[in-house]
């Protein structure tokens, strides 16, 4: 019963217990096999963050959280469905990070996620190493990727032309263009940060911003 159900019991006068003050989460069975799920995803992202899609195993994996291997498949199905939850999570932190469009601006939203790279290095090694790996075209994740890239594409060039109304985005950018260079630039600074994390990151990315995106 959630808290909502306990407060209409509640106001129905039955002999019912008095609504928790806290909203209960998943309990039993259920609430089991998510923290295994959990357990799953993390060592995922550490065993292909370091290896890669095709030399990371599910062996490994299965060893890092106690498991077996058909203990793995029993949650995921198959190596490709968990590699795809692996980036579904990664992408999740990255819209967690950049936050609603409507309390951030374009820019904003751009230097949180640089913010999130770097809180996160195991996610953003993994996104380096596959994006690299899914050049091929044979590669499990080839063609989400190539749609990945058109789809935040398509998605970055209204905001830019919004910002370029209300005066955040210099007026003569190309947004075609932009919405592709930017995410160039961003896994580029990315990459280096990865190989040097002396390499200071996120004030690499302001310099780009104001030489590219912000009104002179």
């Amino acid at each position: 019963m959630g808290v909502d159900d306990a407060e209409k019991s509640g106001a129905e006068g039955a002999s019912s217990a008095p609504a928790s003050a806290h909203p209960r989460g998943p309990r039993g069975p259920y609430r089991k096999t998510e923290e295994r799920r959990r357990q799953i995803l993390d060592q995922a992202v550490h065993v292909f963050a370091r290896r890669g899609f095709h030399s990371g195993s599910l062996r490994e994996i299965a060893r890092g959280v106690g498991m077996t291997v058909p203990g793995i498949l029993h949650h995921f199905g198959d190596k490709e469905s968990l590699f795809q939850a692996v980036l579904d999570e990664r992408d999740e932190r990255v819209r967690t990070a950049a936050g609603d469009v409507s309390e951030r601006n374009l820019i904003e939203q751009f230097r949180a996620v640089m913010g999130a790279v770097r809180a996160e290095p195991g996610l953003s090694s993994l996104y380096t190493i596959v994006s690299a790996e899914a050049t091929d075209d044979e590669h499990p994740a080839h063609a989400a990727f190539r749609l990945r890239y058109a789809d935040n594409a398509r998605g970055v060039i209204p905001a830019l032309v919004a910002g370029q109304e209300d005066g955040t985005i210099r007026a003569d950018l190309d947004v075609v263009q932009a919405s592709r260079v930017i995410p160039a630039v961003m896994d580029g600074l990315q990459q280096q940060w990865l190989l040097d994390p002396e390499f200071d990151l996120e004030t690499a990315f302001d310099d780009f911003l104001r030489g590219y995106l912000l009104p002179r």
